[in-house]
C-alpha cells in the first residue's frame, strides 16, 4: 500500500509514518516543513496543501490518504488564517482523493468539533460523550474540525464508495502524562480538557485502522484513553464541575469522559492492548 500523509513533519505524522514504514507500507510525506532525517521507503513532498493542482499532482499513484496536516490550535495566528487554513486544507484533502479514485482516507478532527477546551464556557450536554453529542463549537479551530467532518459526510454522500474517519484526537502524548511534570498547565484547563490524552502509538494505529476498515461512508470516532489524568474519580469530577450534565454511563473510578466504543466496533481498535 502506499499512503500519502499530509503534516508528516508533525508529532502525529512522525508516529504514523514510523508505524506506516514498520508494518511495510510506502509513503508519500506532504508537509511544508522538511522532515527531520530522511526515511528508506519515505518519500518526501515539500507542497503546501492548499495548492490543489500540486496537492493532487503529489499524491498520485497513492491507494490511500492520511489528512493530519493544520494549524493545531487557535490563538497563535489570527482567528481567519487559522479557520481558513484548516478548512480550505481538509476540503482539497478530501476532493483530491476522490477526483483520484483514493476510497480509503483518515482524517484528523478533534474532540474539539463539539465545542469544548477552546469554547468560553464549555457545554458538555451528557456524559460519557459519544459522537452524537451535538457541536456547540464557537473558536476558529473548533469550527474548522467541525466542518471537516460536514465535508467528509459530503463527499462520502457524493462517492458512495468511499470510506472516510474523522478521528477525534486529543493532547498527544508519548505515553500517560504524570502531571507533576506539566506544572504549567493550570487546574482551570484540565477541568476545560475533562482530563483526557491520547497515547501517540494508539493514535498512529488508529489512523492505520481506518485505511482497512469494511465500512463505507464518512464516521467519526473518538480516539482517547479509557482513563483520565486526574487522581479524583470521573464520577466527582463530573458532579463537581459540570453538575448540569446528565451521567449515562459509567464514570466510576478514572474513567475517561469519552465514549471510544465505536472505535473499538467499527475499526477493531483500542487505545490500549485489546483484551
Amino acid at each position: 500500500m502506499r499512503i500519502a500523509i499530509t503534516g508528516g513533519s508533525g508529532r502525529i505524522g512522525r508516529g504514523v509514518i514510523a508505524l506506516a514504514v514498520q508494518r511495510g507500507y510506502e509513503i508519500v510525506s506532504i508537509d511544508r516543513v522538511p522532515p527531520a532525517t530522511e526515511q528508506p521507503g519515505v518519500h518526501c513532498m515539500p507542497v503546501d496543501i492548499t495548492d490543489y493542482d500540486r496537492f493532487v499532482h503529489a499524491i498520485k499513484g497513492c491507494t490511500a490518504l492520511i489528512h493530519l496536516a493544520a494549524i493545531p490550535s487557535p490563538g497563535q495566528l489570527p482567528d481567519h488564517v487559522v479557520h481558513n487554513n484548516n478548512v480550505v486544507g481538509s476540503y482539497h484533502a478530501l476532493r483530491a482523493a476522490a477526483e483520484l479514485d483514493i476510497r480509503h482516507v483518515c482524517q484528523a478532527s478533534s474532540i474539539n468539533a463539539i465545542g469544548a477546551a477552546y469554547s468560553r464556557r464549555p457545554r458538555f450536554d451528557y456524559f460519557p460523550l459519544d459522537e452524537n453529542h451535538p457541536t456547540y463549537a464557537e473558536d476558529p479551530y473548533s469550527l474548522s474540525k467541525w466542518i471537516c467532518e460536514q465535508q467528509a459526510d459530503a463527499i462520502a454522500r457524493r462517492y458512495e464508495q468511499m470510506t472516510i474517519g474523522s478521528l477525534r484526537f486529543h493532547w498527544v502524548i508519548e505515553e500517560r502524562p504524570n502531571m507533576a511534570d506539566y506544572p504549567h498547565i493550570p487546574p482551570e484547563s484540565l477541568v476545560r480538557n475533562l482530563w483526557a490524552y491520547t497515547r501517540l502509538e494508539a493514535a498512529a494505529r488508529a489512523c492505520l485502522a481506518v485505511l482497512s476498515a469494511d465500512y463505507r461512508g464518512h464516521e467519526t470516532f473518538f480516539i482517547t484513553a479509557p482513563t483520565t489524568v486526574s487522581a479524583e474519580d470521573s464520577l466527582a469530577l463530573a458532579r463537581r464541575w459540570y453538575p448540569d450534565a446528565e451521567i449515562r454511563g459509567d464514570l466510576s473510578d478514572k474513567r475517561s469522559f469519552y465514549d471510544t466504543r465505536k472505535a473499538e466496533r467499527l475499526l477493531g481498535w483500542y487505545h490500549d492492548p485489546a483484551p
